[in-house]
Protein backbone atom coordinates (compact mmCIF):
# COMPACT_ATOMS: atom_id res chain seq x y z
CA UNK A 1 0.00 0.00 0.00
CA UNK A 2 3.16 2.26 0.75
CA UNK A 3 4.36 2.25 -2.90
CA UNK A 4 0.39 3.01 -4.00
CA UNK A 5 0.78 6.04 -1.84
CA UNK A 6 3.67 7.56 -2.96
CA UNK A 7 2.65 7.33 -6.50
CA UNK A 8 -0.83 9.55 -6.46
CA UNK A 9 -2.03 13.18 -6.30
CA UNK A 10 -2.40 13.53 -2.81
CA UNK A 11 -1.80 15.92 -0.21
CA UNK A 12 0.11 14.53 3.02
CA UNK A 13 -2.48 15.12 5.18
CA UNK A 14 -4.55 12.65 2.70
CA UNK A 15 -2.20 10.20 2.57
CA UNK A 16 -1.67 10.10 6.41
CA UNK A 17 -5.42 9.59 7.04
CA UNK A 18 -5.23 6.57 4.77
CA UNK A 19 -2.65 4.69 6.51
CA UNK A 20 -4.49 5.63 9.69
CA UNK A 21 -7.36 3.61 8.50
CA UNK A 22 -5.12 0.86 6.66
CA UNK A 23 -7.21 -1.74 9.08
CA UNK A 24 -10.43 -1.87 8.19
CA UNK A 25 -13.07 0.09 10.34
CA UNK A 26 -16.57 -1.66 11.96
CA UNK A 27 -19.75 -0.12 10.14
CA UNK A 28 -20.19 1.45 13.23
CA UNK A 29 -16.90 3.21 13.68
CA UNK A 30 -16.67 4.43 9.80
CA UNK A 31 -20.18 6.07 10.23
CA UNK A 32 -19.44 8.05 13.04
CA UNK A 33 -15.87 9.00 11.57
CA UNK A 34 -17.60 10.12 8.85
CA UNK A 35 -20.80 11.81 10.63
CA UNK A 36 -17.69 13.84 12.86
CA UNK A 37 -15.46 14.93 9.62
CA UNK A 38 -18.92 16.00 7.89
CA UNK A 39 -19.42 18.04 11.10
CA UNK A 40 -16.04 19.26 11.05
CA UNK A 41 -16.03 20.76 7.51
CA UNK A 42 -18.91 21.77 7.74
CA UNK A 43 -18.11 23.98 10.90
CA UNK A 44 -15.24 25.28 8.95
CA UNK A 45 -17.54 26.25 6.00
CA UNK A 46 -19.38 28.24 8.40
CA UNK A 47 -16.76 30.31 9.83
CA UNK A 48 -15.32 30.90 5.90
CA UNK A 49 -18.61 32.37 5.25
CA UNK A 50 -19.19 34.08 8.48
CA UNK A 51 -15.91 35.83 7.81
CA UNK A 52 -16.77 36.22 3.99
CA UNK A 53 -20.05 38.06 5.24
CA UNK A 54 -18.46 40.47 7.16
CA UNK A 55 -15.78 41.32 4.84
CA UNK A 56 -18.36 42.56 1.94
CA UNK A 57 -20.68 43.81 4.79
CA UNK A 58 -23.29 41.11 3.51
CA UNK A 59 -26.19 40.90 6.08
CA UNK A 60 -29.74 38.67 6.66
CA UNK A 61 -31.45 42.03 5.39
CA UNK A 62 -29.36 41.77 1.62
CA UNK A 63 -30.46 37.94 1.76
CA UNK A 64 -33.89 38.72 2.13
CA UNK A 65 -33.57 41.55 -0.51
CA UNK A 66 -32.36 38.61 -3.03
CA UNK A 67 -34.96 36.76 -2.17
CA UNK A 68 -37.40 38.78 -3.13
CA UNK A 69 -36.20 39.68 -6.61
CA UNK A 70 -35.47 37.62 -9.48
CA UNK A 71 -32.53 37.74 -11.87
CA UNK A 72 -34.10 35.79 -15.15
CA UNK A 73 -33.09 37.62 -18.50
CA UNK A 74 -36.48 38.03 -20.35
CA UNK A 75 -36.01 36.49 -23.85
CA UNK A 76 -35.53 38.95 -26.63
CA UNK A 77 -37.77 39.27 -29.58
CA UNK A 78 -36.36 38.51 -33.06
CA UNK A 79 -36.94 41.27 -35.15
Amino acid sequence: MDAILENTHLNEQQVHMLRLLKKPLSEKAFKELRRLTVKLLGSELDSTIDSWEKDKNITEEYYEDLSKNHFRASKKKNS
